[in-house]
């Protein structure tokens, strides 16, 4: 018999997502269902935070939208997210990077890393 581990560990495998890193500003693709249309909604913002747990991982995006800060928390391996784009690499040196939210304009800046294409 297949353990639900072994399951899960298949998932995995055969998703082949990309798992941002703390300090990565991405775009984020998830579909919405309304009704009963869906259509495809893109979230902009820093990864604040990673939480691992094998199939189970989920990452957190903040943006700040009209001067209020929006955070909202993804499930690496769910089907409803289509696609995580990279967009910058900012270089930091905490795990989390929940200060993020009492930080406003320059004070919020990260250093960014230089990719080479």
């Amino acid at each position: 018999m297949v353990s639900i581990a072994q399951l899960e560990q298949e998932n995995i495998a055969e998703s082949k997502r990309v798992c941002p890193n703390i300090g990565d500003k991405v775009s984020v693709s998830v579909e919405i269902s309304e009704g009963e249309k869906s259509r495809i909604q893109k979230f902009e913002g820093l990864v604040i935070a990673i939480h691992k747990g094998g199939p189970r991982t989920t990452f957190t995006v903040r943006k700040e939208t009209l001067g209020i800060g929006v955070e909202r928390v993804f499930p690496l391996y769910s089907p409803l997210v289509k696609e995580i784009k990279i967009k910058v690499r900012h270089k930091v040196r905490r795990a989390k990077l929940y200060y993020q939210r009492q930080l406003r304009g320059k004070k919020a800046r990260l250093k960014t890393i230089r990719s080479s294409k």
